[in-house]
């Protein structure tokens, strides 16, 4: 704290304090006018000071915040190595059977009939890396229905 703080009166300090609405610490008052502030005594007082610019609000210090190294090396790892990152297996795994997913209801009018299920039940088995995939094997299969043309 400054000298100043300590030739007022707290009493002046902490009721600008309140109106200010800051810490005790960080109400400035001016200290040439140190004789008008003792002799205000209620909070209308100050406040003519504070409108008057006698006292006043200090403005907050802003740190500059070190960036701190995060440690995350082996020791101080918890978890599996899919649990750490933010697309884990289950996230990996629904980004390749979604649209797989997706083709085959789109395809489910060409199917002969009694494969979708079948078909279904193997992607859900993780058996196809991918649409390209699910595709060649249909057609390997013949389980595509060739379009008759009218």
């Amino acid at each position: 704290m400054r000298m100043s703080q300590y030739t007022t009166s707290n009493t002046q300090r902490k009721i600008a304090a309140k109106i200010l609405k800051c810490g005790i610490s960080k109400v400035w008052i001016d200290p040439k006018n140190l004789d008008k502030v003792n002799a205000a005594i209620t909070r209308k007082d100050i406040k003519r000071l504070i409108e008057e610019g006698i006292i006043k609000k200090r403005k907050e210090k802003i740190k500059a915040s070190k960036s701190k190294s995060k440690r995350q090396g082996l020791g101080s790892r918890k978890g599996k190595k899919h649990a750490r990152l933010p697309s884990g297996k289950k996230t990996q795994w629904l980004k390749i059977v979604r649209p797989q997913r997706k083709l085959l209801s789109e395809l489910k009018p060409e199917l002969e009939k009694g494969v979708y299920r079948e078909i279904y039940k193997k992607i859900k088995g993780n058996m196809f890396r991918s649409k390209a995939h699910l595709l060649s094997y249909l057609s390997e299969k013949g389980l595509i229905k060739k379009k008759q043309k009218a």
